[in-house]
């Protein structure tokens, strides 16, 4: 079995985090890994939002991540355990990953805000 690589934390790069986190299934699977506070397995994401993500692309996205330094994977057994390296990218790029995640949620709270209410009447 492949060994996995993960980044020394001087070699993780801030367009390497951009690049990771530029896919709208990174982000969610990275911020529910971040949020979680613990490791979590691969599996657990063969659903992201209400897509079904195939586990071939679900590898991939891992990798992508783990590329770019944002987890660490471990193999357990048959799976796949991940956690964040947030609190080792804090002392590389500090304030990053916060401000990423808030704006990320700033976004998607605008997306919501902006589907037009059908009922609602305006004035102008």
């Amino acid at each position: 079995m492949k060994p996995l690589v993960h980044p020394a934390l001087k070699d993780i790069t801030v367009e390497g985090i951009l690049h990771a986190l530029s896919d709208p299934v990174r982000v969610e699977i990275f911020a529910k890994i971040a949020d979680s506070g613990c490791s979590t397995n691969c599996s657990s994401f063969l659903t992201v939002g209400e897509k079904a993500v195939p586990k071939s692309t679900l590898s991939q996205h891992f990798k992508a991540l783990r590329d770019a330094g944002l987890v660490r994977s471990e193999r357990v057994g048959v799976e796949m355990q991940n956690r964040s390296r947030c609190a080792e990218i804090e002392t590389r790029f500090p304030g990053l990953l916060p401000a990423i995640v808030g704006a990320l949620k700033t976004q998607s709270g605008e997306r919501g805000a902006s589907r037009p209410n059908k009922k609602a009447k305006t004035s102008l």
